[in-house]
């Protein structure tokens, strides 16, 4: 019984230590223990805790009546009793190291293997703010040239407007000039007509002294 508890105890051991360094040997212990805790397993372990704990218990017990019996006897305690003192004790104490060590590899399997989905959960994390960063640098790069292209929309405007007021001077201009000129040609028809006018008067009186020349003549 003794040298299965030191096999156990030094089992227990050896798997803290693994858990501690990081060995290649540890991610097969914790994949083992991962296996252990799926199924039927961890009933397994429970009972064979809690029988553990009950032989421990059973134990403290002989000790304490091998000790009531001692007292009771006035101090008398043979060589034997003494010897299954100990024996017990001992059986006693790497039975509950055991089960503190073995709780303890349970924790120490418990938190490693949250560790490990923490970080993977933070690289996935990482990962998603990093494309996050990307879209929002390549978003930005697109706002820019948009920006660049609406900047230049702008000016094309403002030349357009530009060329449209000048337009719009040249074509006032040209409706003044063709109002000027318009008036111009009004005023030269009433003087040509006014001068028609007179060439007819003219004509008129010379035919009216052509008239009267030729009747002194007769």
């Amino acid at each position: 019984m003794i040298q299965v508890l030191f096999t156990v105890i030094f089992a227990e051991m050896a798997l803290i230590v693994m858990f501690v360094f990081k060995t290649p040997l540890r991610k097969l212990v914790i994949m083992g223990l991962d296996r252990i805790k799926r199924g039927r397993g961890p009933i397994v372990v429970k009972t064979i805790g809690g029988t553990i704990f009950v032989v421990m218990l059973s134990t403290i017990y002989s000790v304490v009546s091998i000790r009531k019996r001692w007292i009771d006897e006035d101090g008398n305690i043979t060589p034997t009793d003494q010897i299954l003192i100990a024996q017990h004790l001992l059986e006693a104490s790497l039975m509950g190291f055991s089960l503190f060590l073995a709780l303890m590899v349970d924790r120490l399997h418990h938190y490693i293997r949250e560790l490990r989905i923490r970080r993977k959960s933070m690289e996935a994390v990482n990962k998603q703010n990093r494309a996050f960063e990307d879209g929002k640098n390549g978003a930005s790069d697109d706002i820019k040239s948009l920006e660049e292209e609406a900047s230049a929309l702008r000016l094309k405007i403002k030349k357009l407007e530009l060329c449209l007021e000048e337009k719009a001077r040249e074509t006032s201009d040209a409706e003044a000039n063709s109002v000027a000129l318009k008036k111009q040609s009004e005023n030269f028809r009433l003087e040509n007509d006014s001068l028609l006018e007179d060439n007819q008067n003219l004509r008129a009186q010379l035919q009216a002294l052509d008239h009267r020349s030729d009747s002194k003549k007769d």
